[in-house]
């Protein structure tokens, strides 16, 4: 994950960025889908009913081994192509609203260099923008997440764009934008961990005397991850709380609804 750091950022340097991060989601997003399958069903449903063997180990495993047996391979990837479509939208608008939010508080504050306020400012205000324009396909993403364990005789969403389709006409505009409220709630995830990102990252960048576009990937590696521990740990509250969550993978922001 990596923000831009030019206060008067191209078209083009918008656009590079949502493509390495819409790429490096993708893997991301591939490799760990499984177990995002498994989270977003303990947070919508609580702890599954397992049957009873003698062999007893994670609770994690045998919830993948239980989806596997009843869904196949593919109940383990369920929501993955509506998060890999929303990956470089995501991104797009992020950067851009992100960047023009931090240019026009650097501009208002005559500064060079924004406070943690303002850039809490300009993360939290670029969240709530991505978070409404990419709504509908995480609503679409938690419902093949948990179609399998809705009620008997529903008949299960067959892809992304049948599903929004069936959502907008079963339910209009509000189904599409189901849990938005509780969403927008929780952008303090975004306005902590974009700041505290920045704000590592200029520390390693004094501590090696480099300009921080000089970092290596490894310092951005571990900025990304220290950012995206606290600022999880700090909020995972109000993720519990709703079916509903505000999530960097990859560098992007998600959201999801049940």
């Amino acid at each position: 994950m990596m923000a831009a750091e030019s206060s008067n950022p191209s078209a083009r340097g918008v656009l590079c960025n949502a493509g390495a991060g819409a790429a490096a989601g993708v893997i991301a997003a591939t490799f760990v889908c499984p177990l995002d399958v498994i989270k977003t069903r303990f947070q919508v449903h609580g702890l599954p009913k397992l049957a009873k063997s003698s062999r007893q180990g994670c609770i994690i495993i045998r919830s993948l081994e239980q989806i596997l047996q009843n869904d196949g391979v593919r109940g383990m990837y369920r929501g993955l192509s509506p998060t890999i479509l929303a990956l470089f939208p995501t991104w797009a608008v992020y950067f851009t609203a992100y960047d023009q939010l931090k240019k026009l508080l650097c501009s208002n504050e005559g500064l060079g260099q924004l406070s943690v306020s303002a850039n809490m400012v300009a993360a939290s205000g670029a969240g709530a923008m991505t978070t409404i324009a990419t709504c509908p396909l995480w609503v679409v993403k938690t419902r093949f997440q948990t179609q399998g364990l809705r009620v008997v005789g529903v008949l299960p969403y067959q892809n992304t764009f049948s599903a929004l389709r069936r959502i907008a006409h079963e339910e209009g505009i509000r189904g599409l934008y189901s849990g938005l409220v509780p969403a927008l709630a929780g952008i303090c995830h975004v306005g902590i961990q974009f700041p505290l990102y920045e704000k590592i990252k200029a520390h390693l960048a004094r501590k090696d005397n480099v300009p921080v576009d000089s970092l290596s990937a490894g310092n951005v590696a571990l900025a990304s991850s220290i950012s995206k521990v606290i600022a999880s740990t700090l909020t995972y509250p109000h993720t519990r709380q709703f079916p509903v969550y505000i999530e960097f993978t990859g560098g992007g922001v998600f959201l999801a609804d049940c």
